[in-house]
């Protein structure tokens, strides 16, 4: 039966905080993996960083045409910087990532330029993950958990680059027999090559297992909490009652969704607002007030705030923009920050009731 677990529960502000750590560098198998040498280095960690790891360019190889239809791309995405900026991250790419070279010294050419997705991805043979995670179980989970996501002794290994990037154990094989820190004097240092590819199928089955097909998307029956205690979270520890009422925004919310779409709203309310008020399913927007030295106070809907400026639209539609300065004051208010704050404390036992509670208001 399955269920939403608290610990597949992971708070923008978490994932933003991770990103920052992850500009320059990535951590795989407890090592750090940073961008290559080279000049325009810093430009792409400052540029191309401040929307996503600047490290997601490993283990591709394009020309300088391929580079700067990606960077091309990225501008039209909203990347900041100059044109001299944008030059020199071309620069920098085409010459710390040129082409992979195959058989023969022939240039790997990739369809799509910089592709979503592996096309060599792996065919995951059952029986060969069912022998993997008899290999995995005494070997590793101890580190890095039963299902591969990680532990406090360990990294998760879903998320790990070597592991990624491993088809039928060319990658995984290698680091377990000759880097891996801990292998040495252990079982894991003896692993035969059959026995890696296993372990193999097994990881990639738990890769596959967080995808759109995996068997964790598919919610059967989230309703095995107790509604009286539901409330009781509701109206006390769960703060729930101050913004919503039973009787109001919520009345009747069960007869217009099922369980599992209630535990969603519930949880994610960012995909779909949540309540009676919302019945054009709108999301509700996050506003910020700007105050500047003098005084002057403007408020708007967000468009756009990171470190370095802040911008909003206001309520005739004027685009505004200000540098983020220490006399600057920027108030942000996210009608959804409370169910975001909610993740870091409720349980799984909470959310279960929670739910169970939701379904009598029909």
């Amino acid at each position: 039966m399955q269920v939403l677990s608290k610990t597949r529960v992971f708070p923008a502000r978490i994932g933003y905080a991770l990103g920052l750590l992850a500009f320059s560098s990535v951590i795989v198998w407890g090592q750090a993996i940073s961008l290559p040498q080279g000049q325009g280095r810093e430009t792409v960690q400052r540029v191309c960083g401040a929307c996503h790891p600047a490290t997601i360019v490993l283990g591709h190889g394009m020309t300088r045409e391929g580079w700067g239809q990606v960077v091309a791309s990225m501008i039209t995405r909203g990347a900041k910087g100059t044109p001299a900026d944008f030059e020199a991250i071309t620069d920098y790419l085409t010459k710390t990532l040129p082409p992979k070279q195959g058989a023969g010294g022939a240039a790997v050419r990739r369809a799509g330029g910089f592709p979503a997705g592996p096309n060599d991805r792996q065919t995951i043979d059952p029986a060969a993950a069912a022998r993997g995670k008899a290999i995995y179980t005494p070997n590793c989970s101890t580190c890095h958990g039963p299902m591969a996501r990680g532990t406090a002794n360990g990294p998760d290994l879903v998320r790990s680059i070597v592991v990624l990037h491993d088809r039928y154990g060319n990658e995984l094989g290698p680091y377990l027999l000759d880097k891996h820190p801990k292998a040495a004097g252990t079982s894991i240092a003896s692993l035969s090559q059959n026995q890696i590819k296993d372990l193999s199928h097994f990881l990639h089955e738990q890769i596959e297992d967080i995808l759109r097909s995996g068997p964790y998307t598919k919610v059967l029956n989230v309703l095995t909490g107790n509604a009286q205690a539901g409330a009781a979270y509701f109206k006390g520890a769960g703060g729930c009652a101050s913004c919503h009422s039973a009787s109001g925004d919520l009345a009747g919310i069960a007869s217009k969704y099922d369980a599992p779409t209630l535990q969603q709203r519930m949880l994610f309310p960012r995909t779909v607002a949540f309540g009676r008020r919302a019945a054009a399913e709108r999301m509700k927007p996050v506003t910020v007030t700007v105050t500047s030295q003098d005084g002057e106070a403007v408020s708007g809907v967000l468009v756009y705030m990171d470190d370095f400026d802040v911008a909003l639209r206001d309520g005739a539609g004027n685009y505004r923009s200000w540098r983020r300065t220490p006399d600057l004051k920027v108030e942000r208010h996210d009608p959804y920050a409370a169910h975001e704050e909610l993740l870091d404390t409720i349980t799984d036992a909470d959310i279960h009731n929670l739910v169970a509670y939701l379904e009598t208001l029909k």
